[in-house]
């Protein structure tokens, strides 16, 4: 169930079409596969976590066997979902929440060993706003210093992991750009990355066609590439390590190229 149109669940076989999907994703230069089983845009309902696994663990086994050598992230910030996750093979969790949503999940990653994205998040669905061909966004978000609070906010959910055990080798960052955010805070986090990066972890950057490029240049999703090219090789020349996108060939292509001019 994806904003951008390209989820699975409504496809007829979706374990098959993650699988034809997974492979082509890898083909097309992608190192980790992000896998969620619950959508995280604007105003999307909650799901339990029963029917979140149902959806997961045959997909996390069937990507295990297909693809041994990939890494497998898991989009999830329930405990016990990331916990059947992690035994199923999963090397990385993907919290959106950044440690705030479940107490336990902390301590899950720690007893596995796993590596943690934590994701800075203010979204509220009082402050969301829909247009019918752009999508959903985030209005009304109040922030001072964007950079300044996001970073932050980071680092109280890195404080969350050490106190969990996580060490800080296993931690990701990620800026939660579409997350709580107006379009204008998103352009200025993404412009003022440098000083996320100075916090000293790794940087993902989730920014592929999301509703910022689309309201920036009155697009829908499935027009957004150019803008998403552009914000991602933006995001890299500003030290983002980590692109998590929708076009995989067409972004390795983009890093491949700017890391042949950065490394000349």
């Amino acid at each position: 169930d994806s904003f951008s149109g390209d989820g699975l669940l409504q496809q007829g076989k979706p374990l098959q079409a993650a699988i034809t999907q997974a492979r082509g994703f890898a083909a097309d230069g992608a190192h980790i596969l992000d896998v969620g089983a619950e959508s995280t845009r604007p105003g999307a309902a909650p799901v339990a976590a029963e029917l979140e696994l149902e959806r997961l663990l045959p997909v996390l086994g069937a990507l295990r066997e297909e693809l041994p050598d990939i890494i497998l992230s898991v989009d999830t910030y329930k405990a016990c979902v990331a916990e059947e996750a992690l035994r199923a093979g999963a090397h990385i969790i993907n919290d959106v929440w950044g440690l705030r949503a479940d107490p336990r999940m902390g301590a899950v990653v720690a007893a596995r060993g796993a590596s943690l994205v934590l994701m800075h998040n203010r979204s509220t669905p009082q402050n969301t706003e829909l247009d019918i061909s752009l999508g959903g966004r985030y209005v009304d978000i109040s922030y001072g210093d964007v950079s300044a609070e996001v970073a932050e906010g980071l680092l109280q959910s890195v404080r969350i992991a050490r106190e969990a055990g996580i060490n800080d080798g296993q931690i990701m960052l990620d800026p939660g750009i579409g997350f709580g955010k107006t379009t204008a805070q998103n352009l200025r986090l993404l412009k003022e990355l440098d000083r996320l990066k100075a916090l000293g972890f790794p940087l993902l950057l989730g920014i592929s066609r999301k509703s910022f490029i689309g309201y920036t240049l009155n697009l829908p999703p499935e027009d957004r590439l150019e803008g998403s090219l552009a914000a991602n090789a933006y995001g890299v020349l500003h030290g983002a390590d980590i692109l998590r996108v929708h076009d995989v060939r067409q972004t390795a292509r983009l890093a491949k190229m700017l890391d042949a001019i950065r490394f000349a």
